[in-house]
């Protein structure tokens, strides 16, 4: 049984913000200061949003990883890593679907299964430490 507290716990989304996430030399014309502000901003309050040191998938810049809430991950919902996260439309996409419920509780529009990606287990348990 969960308990009330956990039940509560919403998701959590982490921003890469390493050596190549979050670099105009990597990534150029993205806002890339603006990005975690106009997350944070979309998603109202509905879950943590939080910057990281390299997430170790550079290819990818820029990733974001969204995290299920206790209940979403009662339900079968998994960390859901998305790559070349580069324009507002899919930050706006990835705000719409985690205030809907996210991973577990609600399915991500279409378009998210273009930015997901799978990382190896090393990678995912660094993240979930």
């Amino acid at each position: 049984m969960i308990s009330k507290k956990a039940s509560a716990a919403p998701c959590r989304i982490t921003v890469c913000r390493g050596c190549c996430c979050g670099d105009p030399a990597k990534v150029p014309g993205v806002d890339h200061g603006g990005q975690i502000p106009r997350l944070r901003a979309a998603l109202d309050g509905a879950a943590q949003v939080r910057a990281s040191e390299c997430l170790d998938v550079c290819d990818q810049a820029n990733v974001v990883v969204v995290q299920p809430s206790a209940a979403g991950r009662a339900a079968g919902g998994r960390p859901v890593w998305l790559g070349l996260v580069n324009d507002d439309e899919a930050l706006a996409d990835i705000a719409a679907w985690v205030r809907a419920g996210g991973p577990g509780l609600a399915e991500p529009p279409g378009v998210l299964d273009l930015y997901e990606f799978t990382v190896s287990r090393r990678v995912g348990k660094a993240l979930e430490g």
